[in-house]
């Protein structure tokens, strides 16, 4: 309890990975509306077909290169924290 009281154990990253999976799914879901939405237009919706096929793929893809350069962040400090914690003290 103390490591959470002080800040010195991070709970970030396990939110990160719960927001990942959201985030995929939005992204499939936004997908999913745009190509009914496209399919569904009267005067040609192929550009919106193609987008909703372009979200479905690539959502999710930059939403994991995202989660994983803020855990980067995280483990920079917790490494720094270790080294910290091997230096001798004066």
């Amino acid at each position: 309890m103390k490591e959470f009281l002080q800040f010195d154990k991070m709970i970030t990253p396990s939110i990160i990975k719960f927001v990942f999976w959201i985030g995929a799914a939005l992204s499939v879901l936004f997908g999913i509306i745009q190509i009914f939405a496209g399919a569904a237009s009267p005067y040609g919706g192929g550009a919106q077909v193609i987008s909703g096929l372009f979200t479905m793929v690539l959502g999710p893809f930059i939403m994991r290169i995202y989660c994983e350069l803020l855990i980067v962040f995280f483990k920079i400090q917790e490494t720094l924290q270790e080294i910290n914690n091997k230096t001798p003290r004066e």
